[in-house]
């Protein structure tokens, strides 16, 4: 388990997307924010549109599979990438750097 205790003041920037994405979504689940969840959703297609693929923005019911897969592999390559200001924003604001 990634551990979520805010304290030390790591450097945010300085960690891996995967841990990013990590300990982001460990700290909404301890916290059950939902929110969080939801809005990483919401960036997901905003993210693809940033990375040049615009297909992957457009966002209704038929891609909503695609979405959820996307939401499993959201700390990989330039997705993740792409999502890493996301993960810092959340930590920071939600005491989870460490």
């Amino acid at each position: 388990m990634t551990d979520v205790t805010p304290g030390a003041g790591a450097d945010l920037d300085a960690l891996s997307t995967k841990d990013l994405h990590d300990r982001a979504l460990a700290l909404a689940k301890a916290r059950r924010d939902v929110g969080f969840l939801w809005e990483l959703l919401r960036a997901i297609p905003a993210a693809a549109a940033a990375l040049g693929e615009v297909d992957r923005a457009k966002f209704d019911m038929l891609h909503g599979l695609s979405l959820l897969d996307e939401f499993a592999h959201a700390d990989e390559g330039e997705l993740g990438e792409a999502l890493r200001p996301l993960y810092i924003d959340y930590l920071t604001r939600r005491g989870g750097a460490d």
